[in-house]
C-alpha cells in the first residue's frame, strides 16, 4: 500500500495521522449474531450520548476542528462518526449495509473516529490525501454530487474517491469486494488508532472471514 499526505495538507494539519489495513474479506448480508452485537452496542451508546456530548468527544472535536482549519463548515458537512453517533443518540440506530460496512460503522460509533472504507481493487495507483478543489468531480454514496472543496480528500490515479464525510460510489464496498481498505483518520497518536484497528480486525475475522494482508501508518 502506497499512500502519502500532500504537503499542503500537512502544513495545515500537522498532527494528522492515518492508520489502516488491507484485509481479504467475504462480503455478505449481516448474520443474526452480528446484527445482535450491533443492536446491543447501539442501545448502550443511545443511553450514553446526546448531540452535546458527541461534540465533546476528543476524536469528533479533532475532526471538526480540522474541517474549520481547512475552511469547511463541520456542521453542514459533518464528519461521518458524528453523523452516525447523532443517529444513534436520536434513537434511529445504524443503517445495515453489509457485514463489512456494518463493522466499520460499529467501530466508528464506539471510538468517534471517522473511518473510511473502500473496495481496494477499485483503487488505481498510489493514494494521496490532500484538499478538495473547486468543481472537483465526486459522486457520493447516496448523495449524488458532493461539494468536496476544502474537505480532506483521498485521490488515486482516477481522481478523488473518499473523504471523512462521504465516500464515493466508485470505490464503495459491494458484494463483489474481496479486498477491503480501511483508513482511520486521527490526531492523537498511534495507540488509539491501533486499538481500533485491532478491534475491527477481530470482528472482520469472525464475521467476514477476514485475513489481514497489510497494516500501515502515515503521518
Amino acid at each position: 500500500m502506497t499512500i502519502h499526505i500532500e504537503s499542503i495538507l500537512k502544513e495545515k494539519l500537522p498532527h494528522l495521522l492515518l492508520g489502516g489495513f488491507i484485509v481479504d474479506v467475504k462480503v455478505n448480508a449481516p448474520q443474526p449474531e452480528l446484527l445482535a452485537l450491533l443492536d446491543d452496542e447501539v442501545k448502550k451508546l443511545e443511553t450514553m450520548h446526546t448531540p452535546e456530548s458527541i461534540r465533546e468527544l476528543s476524536t469528533v472535536k479533532a475532526n471538526k476542528n480540522a474541517y474549520r482549519t481547512l475552511g469547511k463548515d463541520p456542521n453542514r458537512y459533518r464528519p461521518a462518526a458524528e453523523a452516525l453517533l447523532r443517529r444513534v443518540a436520536n434513537g434511529k440506530g445504524l443503517y445495515h449495509i453489509n457485514n463489512v460496512v456494518d463493522i466499520l460503522n460499529l467501530i466508528s460509533v464506539k471510538t468517534g473516529f471517522s473511518i473510511c472504507g473502500y473496495n481496494y481493487k477499485a483503487i488505481e495507483g498510489e493514494v494521496s490525501m490532500g484538499i478538495g478543489k473547486e468543481n472537483e468531480p465526486y459522486q457520493g454514496i447516496g448523495r449524488g454530487d458532493v461539494n468536496i472543496e476544502k474537505l480532506p480528500i483521498f485521490r488515486d490515479a482516477k481522481g478523488a474517491f473518499g473523504n471523512p464525510t462521504s465516500d464515493s460510489t466508485r470505490t464503495m464496498v459491494t458484494d463483489d469486494t474481496i479486498q477491503f481498505l480501511m483508513i482511520i483518520i486521527g490526531f492523537e497518536g498511534k495507540e488509539p488508532i491501533n486499538a481500533a484497528l485491532d478491534e475491527a480486525m477481530a470482528l472482520l475475522e469472525q464475521y467476514a472471514e477476514g485475513r489481514e494482508e497489510e497494516r500501515f501508518f502515515v503521518m
